[in-house]
């Protein structure tokens, strides 16, 4: 029985640029997909989330250049708190799943790796 699940996963870019967001959250994507055999079908919705210092590109773009072309988007700002992670990039998938919640595979890449090493280093 299918089920849906969070599926999580972050990266950062070194600087404000549409093509520095797209290439970084492409690779993203592309990481949960091969570690959780990831398929649009199974995807019930995506949320995005940027930090307030990335304003250059929705990340969701990524997502339709992948050809996530059904799967329903949303970009959101993360909030500014004082000494978080800069220019980073956050998503959460709605995965609907028959994966026990500890067969998740949620990604962490660059500097996020900080956000969630306990997770990281299971890459």
């Amino acid at each position: 029985m299918q089920i849906c699940r969070g599926l999580r996963g972050a990266t950062t870019v070194q600087e404000n640029e549409r093509e520095a967001i797209l290439s970084a959250t492409v690779e993203l994507l592309q990481a949960l997909i091969a570690a959780n055999d990831l398929d649009e079908a199974d995807v019930a919705s995506v949320l995005f989330t940027a930090t307030p210092d990335l304003d250059a590109a929705y990340p969701a773009v990524a997502a339709r250049q992948l050809g996530w072309t059904r799967t329903a988007l949303l970009c959101v700002q993360e909030m500014a708190v004082p000494g978080s992670l800069p220019r980073c990039i956050r998503a959460l998938i709605h995965w609907n799943t028959e994966r026990a919640i500890d067969d998740l595979n949620h990604v962490y890449l660059r500097e996020a790796r900080k956000l969630r090493p306990d997770l990281a280093e299971n890459e």
